[in-house]
């Protein structure tokens, strides 16, 4: 088990080699949870992620024969990074192993450190074997994202940072992939606060932590935005210290985190990955299980894959109805898609797209369809428009 004092030679270890991010209350969020809410910025270090507290706190272990052979990885994109940069910073060879799946960004940011890297396999699993058997070959250390009582000791000190910034948090609510990061914070808040609620969340498409620790037998998916914590097989070392230390596992949907994602971006002007927005995500689900406790919430990385990103953006325009896709059915004469575009506008909605149907319809001939995808200021404002259209003689749908 890793205990406390392995958390703080680890922080002495990474003094002056990472930020020390802040950790913030947001009014906003409070506001809208009932619970105080407190972030703590992960996103902000070198490399968008948390992921290289452990990897510097392994590195600078590593025996002289060790870095003089060099290191090796598998990794979805943060530890790499995490390992990558601080390898370079050290002056040593890394080998990166990444699934083939893995976001551009994170691949090219990875070579952008002098990493030599590899994609391999489809999960994380076929990435870690082929990486074992790379490191055998080759005679590297492998650095293990997670299960590996050295990288643990590291991201533990986001905790240590937590409660030295806000030291009256009544509960830490933290990401799971591996659980290499909520291992490392319970070891550090059952030291401190021992009454302190420590809670992991994963996505319901890996939720390979919550069966272990809850016996329970939830599928396994194939893929989900929070591809970060998109973990087969949680570690032995972090599902040790989970079982002891950790009082409750939550799972959030893909809907969830992309609403979380989202309110991040427009609330707090912050850009998270999707394995960065769960700890919101389940604050959002669960608002009476947290209600007017002080929390602290880990944006654990900002890796996003910017065509994702717009695409989470756009669909969560949708859900919140400030775009809408509408369906007018109107005679095919001149003047008529004037006068529907000359309502929107005076209902005080802006048009994104315009589409004209006349073969693919059930309507008459003599009649035509207009499809509008329009910016509105929400649901209501839809229903407005609507209204607006059909009091005029139009046939108007929401699609």
């Amino acid at each position: 088990m890793v205990e406390y004092p392995d958390i703080t030679a680890a922080a002495q270890r990474l003094h002056g080699h990472l930020l020390q991010t802040p950790c913030v209350a947001s009014q906003t969020l409070s506001d809208i949870t009932g619970a105080q809410v407190f972030l703590k910025f992960e996103n902000l270090q070198f490399t968008a992620s948390f992921k290289e507290r452990g990897a510097c706190n392994k590195l600078a272990q590593l025996t002289p024969e060790q870095s003089a052979r060099g290191v090796i990885a598998m990794s979805a994109g943060n530890h790499a990074q995490g390992v990558a940069y601080h390898a370079q910073r050290l002056g040593l060879r890394a080998v990166i192993v990444m699934p083939r799946f893995t976001p551009g960004v994170k691949v090219e940011r990875t070579r952008g450190f002098g990493a030599e890297v590899i994609l391999h396999g489809d999960t994380l699993d076929e990435a870690r074997n082929h990486a074992l058997a790379l490191a055998e070959q080759q005679q590297l250390t492998f650095i293990h994202p997670y299960d590996d009582a050295a990288i643990v000791a590291g991201q533990g000190t986001v905790a240590l940072e937590m409660l030295q910034q806000v030291p009256d948090l009544d509960t830490l609510i933290v990401a799971v992939g591996g659980g290499g990061l909520i291992a490392g914070m319970a070891t550090v808040a059952k030291a401190l606060r021992p009454a302190m609620e420590v809670v992991g969340v994963q996505t319901v498409r890996f939720p390979a932590m919550f069966n272990a620790v809850k016996g329970t037998h939830h599928p396994q998916g194939h893929s989900t935005i929070a591809e970060g914590i998109a973990v087969g097989t949680p570690g032995r070392i972090p599902l040790d210290i989970v079982t002891h230390r950790v009082d409750d596992m939550l799972l959030v949907d893909e809907g969830d985190i992309e609403q979380a994602l989202v309110m991040l971006l427009e609330v707090e002007k912050t850009v998270v990955e999707g394995a960065g927005a769960v700890g919101l995500a389940a604050l959002l689900k669960h608002p009476d299980r947290f209600r007017g406790k002080r929390v602290g919430l880990v944006l654990c990385g900002g890796n996003i894959d910017p065509m994702l990103l717009a695409a989470i953006i756009g669909r969560g325009m949708v859900r919140a109805g400030r775009l809408a896709r509408i369906r007018v059915g109107a005679r095919d004469v001149p003047g008529s898609l004037a006068r529907i575009t000359a309502m929107v506008a005076e209902a005080g909605a802006n048009i994104d797209e315009v589409h004209h149907q006349r073969a693919f319809t059930a309507l008459s001939a003599q009649n035509v369809e207009i499809e509008l995808v329009v910016q509105a200021r929400g649901h209501a404002h839809v229903e407005d428009l609507l209204a607006v259209l059909r009091q005029a003689g139009f046939d108007a749908q929401r699609v």
